[in-house]
This record gives C-alpha cells, structure tokens and sequence, in this order.
C-alpha cells in the first residue's frame, strides 16, 4: 500500500512539474524612493525582466497606498494599450511613458500634491509568467529641493575656487605695488646722487 501510495505522489508531481516550469517568475525593478518638488511631474521608472518574450497579453497595474495606509487605489492600467483611471485623485494626471518592447513599463505623475505621498506599486504579468515580484516606489512630496550633499559639494568647491582667485589677485597687486615702491626708491636714490 505505501509503495502506491508513494508512487501515486511521484505521478502527481510529475505532472504538476511542467505546468510549475511554464509558470516562471516575473522581476519588477524599481527604485526605492523618489522625491519630488510640489506642483512638479515625476515619472516613476518601473522595468521588468521575464524568461519568456512579451506577450500580447502582458499587463501592468499601478496602484497606490497613501502614507496613513488607509487603502489602495488605481493608477494606471495597461494591456496592449494604457488605460488612465477613470475616477480618483489620478485621473487625468496619468501619462505612460513606457515601452514594452524594452522592458520598460512606466508612468509620468503629473502637478504632484503632498496628498500624493505614500507607496507607487508596480505589477507585471506576462503570460506565462505570471508570480513574480512587485516593484514598490515611495514618493516624497517637498515643498523645496533640500540641500543634498551635492549640493554642498558643489557650493564647497565653487568657495574655494572664488577664495583662490581672489588670493591670486591679492598677490599680484602686492607684487606690482612692491615693484613701484622699489623703482620709486630707486628714482629717489639716483636723483640723490
């Protein structure tokens, strides 16, 4: 009885095996956080790698979650053409700017609002491969770009070249005046001979 058992399981997952092969993974990549300027666009870069080619029926959802995690509502939508939402926050803030012959599935946020802080997800199906990751975008809305450590890389540089200049003038008028000093003594001595 266990021998038929066992062999009865071996036949099942036999069988389950090349549905579970055609059913590969999906990868979303994404970046982690973006932050924008208020009443700016922002376009959420969202790409994809799949082990079959794109499909006719390949599909992408965008969602949202706001920062309180109160719910989730829909962005964007795409199947063989992109579909905006036809209600919400978003509707007519929405464009695609993706291509999905490169792999490449994503949005542009239009006048974003502090309102839209929170989590972007990206989502992609392309049959067979259906499971995979999803790619989470969080959104930071300020009001003014904050003083990054390039920025003060490049304010230290620009310092410090202005201060080398201006001790390299400094320099060459000491120098020049040095020189007329000296021509001047020299002038007076010669007339005192």
């Amino acid at each position: 009885m266990r021998g038929r058992a066992w062999a009865g399981a071996v036949l099942v997952l036999g069988a389950q095996l090349p549905a579970l092969w055609l059913a590969a993974a999906v990868e979303v990549y994404t970046s982690e956080e973006v932050v924008a300027v208020n009443g700016t666009n922002q376009r959420l870069k969202c790409t994809f790698s799949s082990s079959s080619p794109v499909s006719p029926q390949l599909s992408v959802t965008w969602n949202f979650q706001p920062e309180d995690l109160s719910y989730h509502e829909p962005v964007f939508y795409y199947m063989k053409e992109p579909y905006n939402p036809p209600s919400g926050r978003f509707k007519d803030r929405v464009t695609w700017d993706g291509n999905v012959e490169r792999k490449d599935v994503s949005i542009i946020i239009w006048n974003l609002q502090p309102s839209d802080n929170g989590t972007f997800t990206c989502q992609v199906t392309n049959w067979p491969d259906v499971y995979g990751s999803i790619g989470e975008v969080r959104l930071r809305v300020v009001q003014k770009v904050s003083f990054s450590e390039i920025h003060f890389l490049a304010v230290a540089i620009g310092s410090a070249s202005v201060l080398m200049i201006i001790v390299v003038i400094v320099v060459i008028i000491c120098r020049q005046r040095r020189q007329k000093a000296q021509q001047k003594r020299a002038e007076v001595s010669d007339t005192e001979l």
